[in-house]
């Protein structure tokens, strides 16, 4: 591996498949997502029927999901998957996600159906999406109203300090432990946007392992080089795969 080149402070990555994290230690909290896992810290104890979360790619929404469902008896479903026949099984532990509604198509009465029968039984109910209400082309009026009676959680842009936080959490689920003064480097000159923090992580892993090298400054100054290319957009997706 090359270990001779490696700087104090930093592990290459061994090439295993990583697996992010995403118990409720493990999320990193901030002011863009403090009010959502705060939200879901309270559940089951809820005065609210259910909760909207918005947010963009990368924002964290599956790993909120994630820790809503440590809780005892909590389901989840892809929106684009919910058929009439699952609302019973559902709520029947007292809470259930339904994520990436913007991911449709969506079975409109199936949604309706599971929202009223949550009402009827007291379960809690998250909603995901990267869309709002009104932009998921949703044509059944009563589903609206439900839906945007819902308490509508976004996920801001992260904060220099989250930022720095989540590459930590990232690279670590990479297996990557990389100098925080790197760290720092690239925190301040990426786009501000968790889609972005793990495109970046992912580029700067694969760059490493194809160099045989680890993370260091003048790497990531590559990477980010690239990033900052509009005309080189494509790399982020071939680095990501």
């Amino acid at each position: 591996m090359n270990a001779g080149r490696e700087p104090p402070g930093v592990q290459l990555t061994l090439g295993f498949p990583h697996e992010p994290t995403t118990s409720r230690a493990d999320f990193v909290v901030g002011r863009a997502n403090a009010e959502a896992i705060t939200l879901i810290e309270a559940m089951p104890e809820w005065p609210l029927r259910g909760m909207f979360l918005l947010g963009p790619e990368g924002s964290g929404k599956s790993h909120l999901t994630a820790v809503w469902c440590e809780f005892p008896g909590a389901a989840r479903i892809a929106g684009r998957d919910l058929a009439s026949a699952d609302a019973d099984r559902l709520t029947a532990g007292g809470a259930v996600a339904v994520e990436d509604l913007h991911d449709g198509p969506i079975d409109e009465p199936a949604l309706f159906h599971l929202l009223n029968l949550a009402t009827e039984r007291d379960a809690k109910v998250l909603v995901t999406s990267r869309a709002g209400t009104g932009a998921l082309g949703l044509s059944l009026p009563d589903l609206i109203s439900r839906l945007r009676a819902m308490r509508l959680v976004t996920l801001a842009s992260p904060d220099d300090d989250l930022l720095r936080r989540v590459l930590t959490k990232l690279f670590a689920d990479r297996q990557l432990q990389v100098d925080p003064g790197v760290i720092g480097y690239i925190a301040t000159r990426m786009e501000r946007s968790f889609a972005a923090a793990n495109r970046i992580v992912a580029a700067l892993d694969h760059a490493a392992l194809a160099a045989g090298t680890a993370v260091t400054r003048r790497l990531a100054a590559q990477v980010l080089g690239d990033h900052a290319d509009e005309t080189q957009g494509d790399f982020w997706d071939d680095a990501a795969t």
